[in-house]
C-alpha cells in the first residue's frame, strides 16, 4: 500500500484499509519508540506547520514526532508572514503552495473557531492548499475535522478495549465557556461509525452537527449493521454506554457577518443545565472509558472526579497523538 505524497484532511477521505496501515505502524512505533527503525525516514526532511490558531499537544506532539522520525518541524504563524486575506494583499495560496513544495515534506496547517469567517472557511483553505502543493497537506485540526485526534482516539480505545466493533460510543455537548469548533467530534463520528460502532450523538436543542457528518455517520453505521442514535437529553445516551466523550460546542449560528460570536456562543452554552458529564450519569452506562481531546473544560464538561477517574484515557490518548502523527508522516512523507 503506498500512501506517498496523500493528503489528509479528514478520515473518511480515506479507505479503512489505509486507515488500518496508519494505526497498525503506530502500535510498532510505540512499541518500539526510539528504535533505529524509525530514526532516519524523515533524515534532512522539513514538515512545515501552519499556526492560524495556538495549541500545546498538537504543537509539542508533531514536532516531537518529526525529531524522532529524524527530520525537523518548522513552526510558522500566517500572521507574521505576507499571505493574502480576504481584506489584505499578499501571496496567494497558489504561490505559497508552489514555494514550500520546493523547502518542506509536507505541510500542517490548524485553522478554527475565531480564525475563519464561516464554518467550513477552514476546509475551503486546507483544500486549496492541497490543490496546489506538491507535497502532502495534513490537516492540524481545522473548523471541520481533525483526522489525528480521531486516529489518537482508535488507537487508545483499541489498547483497553480491544475491537471496537459492537461498543457503544456516546458522544454527548457538555457545558463550558470556550466556543469550541466541531473538528474533534466530527472526526470521531465518522470513524468510529466506520469501524463498527453503536454511535449515539446527545446535544441541546440548536447545537447539530453539519448535516453531512451527520448523514454520513448514519450511512457508516448503516453498512456496518450498527445503530445511529440522537436525543436532546442530557442523561438518556449513557444508558448502555461503552465509550462517553463529553465536550462542548458551538450552535450551528456561531458565524454572523464574517466572525465567531464568541462572547454570544459562551452565554448561550452556559444557559443550559445538566450536561456535564458525572459520575453518576456515568454509572448508567456498561462501565464506560471517558475520552477526550483535551484540553478539558473540568468543572463543565466534565467533573474531575470522571476526568482523572480510573476510566478516563484522556492522557494516553493525548500521547498517542505522537504515535499516529509519526506513522502518518512516516507513510506519506518519508520511507518505511
Amino acid at each position: 500500500m503506498d500512501l506517498y505524497g496523500r493528503d489528509l484532511l479528514c478520515t473518511q477521505d480515506w479507505a479503512i484499509e489505509e486507515l488500518e496501515a496508519v494505526l497498525e505502524l503506530a502500535v510498532k512505533m510505540k512499541r518500539d519508540r526510539f528504535s533505529d527503525r524509525w530514526t532516519s525516514i524523515l533524515k534532512h526532511k522539513t514538515f512545515l506547520m501552519f499556526f492560524y490558531n495556538p495549541s500545546v499537544r498538537t504543537r509539542q506532539s508533531f514536532e516531537a514526532a518529526a525529531t524522532e522520525l529524524g527530520g525537523h518541524a518548522q513552526f510558522l504563524e500566517p500572521k507574521s508572514m505576507r499571505l493574502k486575506t480576504a481584506t489584505t494583499a499578499g501571496e496567494t495560496i497558489e504561490d505559497a503552495a508552489k514555494v514550500m513544495s520546493r523547502y518542506g515534506a509536507g505541510l500542517g496547517i490548524r485553522i478554527l473557531e475565531d480564525k475563519i469567517p464561516y464554518y467550513g472557511a477552514g476546509q475551503e483553505l486546507l483544500e486549496e492548499y492541497a490543490r496546489w502543493a506538491d507535497i502532502p497537506i495534513i490537516s492540524m485540526a481545522h473548523d471541520k475535522f481533525h483526522p489525528c485526534q480521531g486516529l489518537a482516539d482508535v488507537m487508545g480505545l483499541r489498547e483497553h478495549m480491544g475491537d471496537v466493533r459492537g461498543k457503544k460510543l456516546l458522544l454527548t455537548w457538555g457545558s463550558g465557556a470556550l466556543a469550541r469548533s466541531w473538528s474533534s467530534v466530527q472526526e470521531a463520528l465518522l470513524i468510529s461509525s466506520r469501524l463498527g460502532m453503536d454511535v449515539t450523538v446527545a446535544c441541546p436543542e440548536g447545537y447539530d452537527l453539519d448535516p453531512w457528518v451527520i448523514e454520513t455517520t448514519r450511512t457508516n453505521c448503516e453498512v456496518n449493521g450498527r445503530t445511529f442514535d440522537s436525543t436532546h437529553d442530557p442523561v438518556a445516551g449513557y444508558e448502555g454506554a461503552d465509550v462517553v466523550y463529553s465536550r462542548n460546542w458551538v450552535t450551528s449560528n456561531a458565524y454572523v457577518d464574517g466572525a465567531l460570536q464568541k462572547q454570544a456562543e459562551i452565554e448561550i452554552a452556559m444557559q443550559h443545565t445538566g450536561w456535564t458529564c458525572s459520575a453518576d450519569k456515568m454509572a448508567k452506562g456498561n462501565n464506560p472509558y471517558f475520552i477526550h481531546p483535551m484540553p478539558v473544560d473540568r468543572g463543565n464538561e466534565v467533573t474531575d472526579e470522571v476526568a482523572s477517574g480510573p476510566r478516563s484515557i484522556i492522557v494516553d490518548i493525548a500521547e498517542n497523538r505522537l504515535h499516529v502523527q509519526k506513522a502518518i508522516m512516516a507513510l506519506t512523507m518519508g520511507s518505511t
